[in-house]
């Protein structure tokens, strides 16, 4: 039995969890881990903004902000990154990778209207670059729900951007070498009981995901 570490506060990490467990996987909530020893790979799932403090910058249209748990996350990404385990990161959870690896985040996209949540997950096309994951899984252009503001400027040390939306936010990211993948989408909330006709299936992701553990 696969056992994941997700990096939030329970209560709100039922969809993740969820999707995960009809996948076969045992998924325990928390925000600390004094070993990454007790889990098989880590998921930083979605949220607010995080503290533009972390990467260098002010406050200038950041929102919902946790200092606390943003510091809580990186930490636990940090054991994971050490360990060499495999991480995934959905939403904030990508940007959190992002800023871990030294990256950039735009507080406020311009284009944010094709993005953020308004009563319901934006839906918008993408585009995977040829070769990489996430065009093997579901092609070259395929739709993503969409529910941030935000978006990476620049990516971290040795990350990749693999997808982009039409406004060409990186809507992808992997580690050149570790087994670390961020989606901007939401795979846990396209799949099983949260299905949509208007995108692919969340569960391929979340299968891979589940794959890359040895």
């Amino acid at each position: 039995m696969k056992k994941i570490a997700i990096a939030g506060i329970s209560g709100n990490t039922d969809n993740y969890r969820n999707a995960l467990s009809q996948l076969g996987a045992v998924c325990t909530t928390l925000t600390d881990v004094s070993s990454s020893s007790q889990f098989d790979a880590l998921l930083l799932p979605g949220g607010g903004d995080i503290d533009p403090v972390l990467f260098g910058e002010t406050d200038h249209g950041s929102r919902s902000i946790d200092p606390v748990l943003d510091r809580q996350q990186l930490s636990m990404l940090d054991a994971f990154v050490s360990a060499g385990k495999p991480i995934l990161g959905i939403c904030k959870g990508m940007q959190v990778i992002n800023i871990y690896f030294g990256g950039r985040i735009i507080q406020d996209l311009p284009t944010n209207t094709l993005h953020q949540y308004t009563d319901r997950d934006q839906v918008h096309p993408s585009h995977a670059l040829p070769g990489t994951v996430l065009q093997k899984l579901y092609g070259s252009d395929f739709p993503v729900n969409s529910a941030h503001h935000q978006g990476i400027g620049s990516p971290g040390r040795d990350l990749f951007i693999i997808q982009y939306a039409p406004d060409d936010v990186p809507e992808a990211i992997i580690h050149k070498t570790l087994p670390i993948l961020g989606v901007q989408w939401h795979p846990e909330r396209m799949c099983f009981e949260h299905n949509r006709t208007d995108t692919p299936d969340g569960s391929l992701l979340l299968t891979y995901f589940l794959s890359l553990i040895p």
